[in-house]
């Protein structure tokens, strides 16, 4: 399985949904990244199941060990591992799927490919748990970009059949308002009003026994011109990748995206102009790349995330076995919308992505400075 990502930060994500454990290795991280781990504890909490009724009642604590990499709070230079264990989980309730696939799901092309012999339940190494290590990643990845003066941010920008929009983000610098909205809302919304329709719609879908999707917009702020390559390094390359690793994402766009496709040059242009003794963009429609290389103004990308596929409607399929139509009724704990446990996922597969950029470009080194969190601060990297 190609489960790793990564130029010069290597990572493999392994486990499956109810396997004892799931885990990354992160390979290729500098020696001297100061990890606040508390820290990354709240922001895998923000992605972990059971903490909200608009979640799947499954219910994990989501606590990452560290088996290798981190000594005395920062990473030490050797490959970085983590586990996380499962507890709370139903097998019983994926019986027969492996004979009758779920529609939307991986479970007919994996029986196919893996003949037959591969983990069903749970969704096995299909199942979005495996976000969790992504998000251990993603999460250190954070913290490095922090101290490169980077700051990735993701919000819900739309969901449901009826499209419930939230107030974009700023696309040209960061809004302290904004990033605090988020973060105080239930669900991770700009817009209160926004956040509790969406929540309303959320619970109908769960009320009918079915599931929605939507749209998270992701932003990272703060990172320097000049960093990614031409044709199939670029940052869109990049990012792209590794969101397409993320279940459930079937679209990823940047700036304005497939909008761009309506518009006239003049119109979609992003004009150049000096600012301070420096190269300023007046719009940011082609959301901070261009050629595949970061202009200085915010990278914006978006992600569309599919309705669950796991419903309690009685659905049509096949049994596999005996070659007949049948009838399926899926089983377990779901999530009536991945979106708002997507949103973390999204800012864990940016910095992961840009981070990579950085080391593989040598800006890391020159731009990293530990966060001041006290007395124990990393020195500068050489």
């Amino acid at each position: 399985m190609a489960s790793v990502f990564g130029n010069v930060i290597h990572l493999s994500i392994f486990g499956q949904s109810h396997s004892p454990a799931i885990g990354c290795s992160l390979d290729g991280l500098p020696a001297g990244i100061e990890l606040d781990l508390d820290a990354l504890q709240r922001f895998l909490d923000r992605r972990a199941p059971g903490r909200s009724d608009t979640a799947t009642m499954r219910r994990e604590a989501d606590a990452p060990e560290f088996v290798a990499g981190v000594t005395d709070g920062r990473t030490d230079g050797a490959p970085l591992a983590a586990i996380i264990r499962n507890a709370d989980t139903r097998s019983g309730d994926y019986a027969g799927l492996r004979r009758v696939p779920r529609p939307g799901h991986a479970d007919f092309p994996a029986r196919i490919k893996y003949r037959n012999m591969h983990d069903v339940a749970g969704g096995g190494h299909f199942s979005g748990r495996l976000t969790a290590p992504l998000c251990v990643a993603g999460g250190i990845a954070l913290q490095a970009l922090e101290g490169c003066g980077v700051r990735v941010a993701a919000h819900i920008a739309n969901l449901g059949p009826e499209g419930i929009p939230d107030e974009p983000l700023n696309p040209m610098e960061a809004d302290p308002g904004q990033l605090a909205a988020i973060a105080s809302h239930e669900l991770p919304c700009i817009d209160a009003d926004a956040a509790s329709r969406m929540r309303e719609a959320i619970l109908s879908a769960r009320s009918e026994l079915d599931s929605i999707g939507g749209v998270v917009e992701c932003a990272a702020y703060g990172m320097p011109a000049g960093v990614g390559d031409p044709m199939f390094d670029g940052i869109e390359n990049r990012i792209a990748r590794i969101a397409f690793g993320i279940p459930a994402v079937k679209g990823v766009d940047f700036g304005a995206g497939f909008g761009a496709a309506y518009l006239k040059g003049s119109e979609n242009n992003d004009a150049y102009r000096m600012v301070g003794g420096a190269v300023r963009t007046e719009t940011n429609r082609a959301g901070g790349i261009l050629g595949g290389i970061t202009t200085g103004a915010p990278v914006v990308w978006q992600m569309a995330v599919k309705p669950t596929p796991s419903i309690g409607h009685v659905q049509r399929s096949v049994d596999m076995d005996e070659g007949a139509d049948t009838e399926l009724t899926v089983r377990g704990r779901h999530d009536p919308c991945i979106v708002p446990r997507a949103v973390p996922v999204a800012e864990a597969a940016c910095a992961l992505a840009l981070l990579d950029a950085l080391l593989e470009d040598g800006r890391f080194q020159e731009l990293y400075r530990a966060p001041e969190r006290g007395e124990n601060t990393t020195r500068p990297l050489p």
